[in-house]
């Protein structure tokens, strides 16, 4: 029988759930200057915080944050500290060539041991183990695109990527029905709320200003606006993902594309015999609306998928609150993929938001004539970029060349989104598409669906 308890949802995210939200920080006492200040709270934000006043401890920063450090995306993802570069490489290629790109992704290799080095070196606890990304496909559909992805990443330096045979995949971990596999080593499952959490604790250490409760309305030129006053200052960071569309001018700049999770109860010995996952991979699959997930450190699985991708208007979820159909949607995945779970009880639902630029490309960026930096539109790969944007943003704002600041990513600007009901409807319908798209295949298509192939173009992540 499957249990039957109320499903925790929202409540921000099962990880701050489980680790316990922080007690809040002082609100802004009014306005002030600093050298830097960083809107949001989040890993880009903290990172940029860290390296900053570790490399020029002098700095006065201050860091403004609208709820509680950790409260978007940072404390709500799926836990995949991976190399993937934000939409791809291939679109680099035509203007930057073929060695920037591959310094691109070899850069975001070095920044997956990055965090995991920073985590250890700070005593910050985030359940980090270093297993790869583990990605199978179910259908033939699927594991053609399985096959081309793998050929295609092989061509390429630092990707090191293997192809798995349908028994050589099941032995890592058994989803039933698969038909193959790929992985690769530059991956670690984390605990996001407490590698946050940890980053948090370890700024204001440091002699960073954090101030919580304290939402910024309006970033200009040196300024960053809020009702408890206004900081002045030579840079100012815009570290909002994907809440950026609150910020006045700034409502189309990037799409807040909304993921769902579920997280089961700890799982029993025997489920996870049935299952395997003792080397803690990520897991992915090669739907068109793909699923995340991770074996998390007190043996649950934690899934995720796109549930309501976007809402009219730009508009954020209220506490990560989502809705039953989500739920019961991951949970079908959850069993379809697992047989041994369709017992398991699921403790917690939620959901969060990411930055989706028009391209589909994260960017990081400084303009130096009016002190504006910048670095999002992750497209839900940031665990690890964001790292690397703070990294990179304390090299811009200090004025230093080197090897990151030459990263094809910097600088790199993307026309907005279409205004609203076009945004809403486009969006609406590819995910759709999708949608359609991978029941079709998962129903006997044999190859992809045409649907799915048009509204890659049409989005944007075609190339």
């Amino acid at each position: 029988m499957t249990r039957v308890t109320p499903v925790r949802n929202g409540d921000v995210s099962f990880w701050w759930n489980q680790l316990g939200q922080p007690a809040p920080r002082p609100t802004l006492p009014g306005s002030t200057r600093a050298d830097v200040v960083i809107v949001g709270a989040g890993y880009t934000g903290l990172w940029t915080a860290y390296y900053l006043k570790k490399a020029a401890p002098q700095l006065r920063i201050v860091v403004l944050e609208a709820r509680f450090a950790g409260f978007g995306a940072s404390g709500r993802n799926g836990g995949w500290l991976t190399n993937s570069i934000t939409g791809g490489r291939d679109q680099y290629l035509k203007h930057h060539g073929r060695p920037a790109v591959e310094n691109f992704q070899a850069a975001m290799n070095d920044t997956v041991d990055e965090v995991i080095r920073v985590a250890a070196a700070e005593s910050i606890d985030a359940g980090i183990v270093k297993g790869g990304e583990f990605t199978v496909a179910y259908d033939a559909p699927q594991q053609h695109r399985l096959e081309a992805a793998a050929r295609a990443e092989q061509t390429w330096a630092h990707t090191d990527v293997e192809v798995l045979s349908r028994a050589q995949a099941q032995n890592r971990i058994n989803v039933a029905g698969m038909t193959g596999g790929m992985w690769h080593p530059h991956c670690a499952r984390i605990n996001p709320a407490e590698l946050v959490a940890g980053l948090a604790r370890k700024v204001v250490s440091l002699g960073v200003e954090l101030y919580e409760n304290t939402p910024v309305s309006e970033i200009a030129a040196n300024q960053a606006v809020t009702e408890h006053g206004t900081v002045d200052a030579a840079f100012v960071v815009r570290a909002t993902e994907g809440f950026t569309a609150t910020l006045k001018g700034l409502h189309r700049t990037w799409l807040p594309m909304n993921s769902s999770l579920i997280a089961t109860e700890p799982l029993d010995a025997s489920v996870w015999e049935k299952i395997g996952w003792s080397g803690r991979e990520t897991l992915g699959d090669m739907a068109h609306a793909y699923m995340y997930a991770q074996r998390t450190s007190d043996d649950r699985i934690a899934i995720g998928g796109r549930g309501v991708p976007y809402r009219f208007g730009s508009k954020t979820d209220t506490d990560g609150q989502t809705p039953q159909a989500t739920i019961d949607a991951l949970r079908a995945i959850l069993v379809r993929f697992f047989p041994a779970t369709k017992d398991a009880g699921i403790d917690h639902a939620w959901s969060g938001v990411l930055g989706v630029p028009r391209d589909w490309a994260a960017t990081v960026g400084l303009d130096p004539q009016t002190g504006l930096a910048w670095a999002g539109g992750y497209v839900g790969t940031g665990v690890a970029t964001t790292n690397l944007a703070g990294r990179t943003l304390t090299d811009l704002i200090l004025g230093r060349s080197s090897s990151l600041t030459e990263l094809p990513w910097v600088n790199h600007r993307v026309r907005q989104w279409e205004p609203e009901p076009l945004r809403w409807l486009a969006v609406t319908a590819l995910y759709r598409a999708y949608s359609l798209a991978d029941r079709t295949e998962l129903t006997g298509r044999r190859t992809t669906s045409p649907l799915a192939r048009v509204a890659d173009v049409v989005s944007g992540r075609g190339h």
